[in-house]
């Protein structure tokens, strides 16, 4: 860019005139003020990197010469991720009512798939666990066991979101007490209209065994506290807990068949049932910290 020539001032005149831009060109290319002709420079050193020894990187990415369209994606790993992302579909509970649909027939009709069910369960009832282990497992679905460890998970996970200062701490540790709440809701009705004969054992003369409610109140409870924990836990110790609460509750209806306390698709049904309020619990609890 040229200087436009300094006024013809006296002699005594201190103050030089400084350089105009000339109208039309570009202010980046103005001349430094030592004269050097290095553009962006007051100092008359060359610049860094000069313009056309930058290397670009793919198009959008970090690095690119301006303008860039957008700014590049970028996925933290450190973001934390929502239990069962499997559940985050809405065909989730559709599948479940679907398979809960299919049991039903299947036992009220005296289908085949009730004849499998009861010579699979007549075969783990006479399995080789020993009936007190069998016993512990099948207590674990009592309420006076499933639910204090659901009321206990309930008070940690509304201190830490109160203490987190979350707006709305309270819903998901309500979510989740309201869904204990509903399993005999749930469960009482299936167990009038099927009226089902319980499996050879202490209860046989009894009727009202589909679907079991031992298994339902061990999936609800031990699944929302899980749910209600997750978000709280250091990331390596959240896949280690679903992973125990589903053998966990395995164990419980294993140990309700083995002695003689349900049948197989009587466990498997209240699983069904089960999922839709733990559905539910897992939606609120994501919309609650601002999630999809």
């Amino acid at each position: 860019m040229r200087e436009t020539p300094r006024s013809q001032g006296t002699a005594g005149d201190a103050e030089p005139v400084l350089p105009q831009p000339r109208p039309g060109c570009a202010l980046a290319h103005t001349t430094g003020a030592s004269g050097s002709g290095s553009p962006h420079r007051s100092d008359g050193r060359p610049p860094q990197t000069p313009r056309g020894a930058r290397y670009t990187d793919r198009h959008g990415g970090p690095g690119t010469t301006p303008p860039v369209p957008g700014p590049p994606t970028v996925h933290s790993p450190s973001a934390p991720r929502a239990p069962f992302p499997a559940l985050r579909t809405p065909l989730t509970p559709l599948a479940l009512i679907v398979l809960l649909a299919l049991c039903t027939w299947q036992i009220a009709a005296h289908g085949p798939l009730r004849g499998y069910d009861e010579r699979l369960g007549r075969a783990i009832a006479g399995s080789a666990l020993p009936s007190p282990v069998a016993e512990f497992l099948a207590d674990l679905g009592n309420t006076a066991v499933a639910v204090p460890v659901l009321a206990v998970a309930l008070g940690w996970a509304a201190w830490c979101a109160r203490r987190a200062e979350e707006p709305r701490w309270w819903l998901p540790p309500l979510a989740a007490a309201v869904a204990m709440a509903a399993v005999p809701a749930l469960v009482v009705p299936f167990k009038a209209l099927i009226d089902r004969p319980g499996p050879p054992g202490p209860l046989a003369d009894e009727t009202g065994f589909f679907p079991s409610g031992h298994a339902a109140t061990a999936a609800v409870a031990y699944g929302a506290a899980a749910l209600l924990l997750h978000p709280l836990l250091r990331p390596r110790l959240r896949r280690p807990l679903l992973v125990a609460v589903a053998v966990l509750n395995l164990a419980v209806a294993a140990g309700l068949v083995r002695r003689g306390y349900h049948w197989p698709l009587d466990t498997v049904a209240s699983w069904c049932l089960s999922g839709l309020p733990l559905w539910t619990v897992l939606r609120i609890g994501r919309l609650s910290h601002g999630g999809p």
